[in-house]
């Protein structure tokens, strides 16, 4: 065999088994891969029931109720041009408020959003609480003994 089509078999093995190994990449990950929707996505019906995704928006103020159990609660998510109904079992994250962006993850059933983990968004401007209290009484002029 000459060497020049000796090259052109190596790449072309080389290709192919690239090709293969995007394929089973791209074949196991199927179920981990979820799409990104807002609440007038899914007023427009573009999300399936039971398929595996991400609803974000804010959740809208008055909408946080805990039901009796403790553990579940159901708030609605707005984008401001729709909103969909959430309903989520387990505990919330501790920015998770009223007013504030959300990020759930779980499966559009009926109409209603069912999380299996909700995510709180924050703005560029948030510290943590104990570091916030330091940048106040730095302002105000405190000195921080130790």
């Amino acid at each position: 065999m000459k060497p020049k089509n000796q090259r052109l078999a190596l790449v072309s093995a080389a290709i192919m088994a690239l090709l293969v190994a995007v394929l089973l990449a791209m074949w196991g990950l199927r179920s981990q891969a979820s799409f990104f929707y807002t609440p007038a996505d899914i007023a427009a019906g573009k999300a399936a029931n039971g398929e595996a995704a991400r609803l974000g928006g804010m959740v809208e103020k008055g909408s946080i109720r805990r039901e009796p159990d403790g553990v579940t609660i159901r708030f609605v998510l707005t984008d401001g041009r729709a909103t969909t109904p959430v309903v989520y079992r387990g505990i919330v994250p501790d920015l998770f408020r009223e007013g504030s962006g959300a990020v759930a993850e779980g499966r559009l059933q009926n109409g209603t959003f069912v999380a299996d983990t909700i995510l709180a968004k924050h703005d560029e401007r948030y510290m943590p609480p104990e570091l916030g209290n330091l940048a106040a009484e730095h302002k105000a002029g405190k000195t921080l003994e130790k």
